[in-house]
């Protein structure tokens, strides 16, 4: 499953340069599928493709937020989700919404970081 942040946040940002997949950001910025990552283009779940260089609408404008889709819980770079680890106030939780397996997490940070 993916982190997400809840609305507990402080806004420190302790958690955002831990994210080896660039999945964090600050409330109302927006993002993108490249950002840190190899990626050119992207397949969503529905079939469309985008450029992974499109900007995306922010998810929070209040709080730091993690980005389900690029967040693989470390998979790959460490033991532990490293957000989580280092969040002063554990407003880092596991998302209930987004349920993954080891084995899907695994695939998910390869098609992040191609080589």
């Amino acid at each position: 499953m993916a982190i997400m942040i809840t609305d507990e946040c402080i806004n420190c940002g302790a958690c955002e340069p831990e994210c080896p997949n660039t999945a964090i950001y600050e409330g109302g910025v927006e993002w993108n599928w490249a950002g840190g990552t190899s990626l050119e283009e992207v397949k969503l779940e529905d079939g469309s493709v985008v450029d992974a260089n499109e900007m995306q609408e922010p998810i929070s404008d209040e709080f730091y937020y993690i980005v389900s889709g690029k967040c693989t819980e470390c998979t790959g770079f460490h033991e532990e989700p490293q957000c989580a680890a280092v969040c002063p106030v554990d407003c880092c939780v596991d998302d209930p919404d987004v349920r993954e397996t080891e084995e899907e997490l695994a695939k998910k940070k390869e098609m992040l970081h191609l080589e």
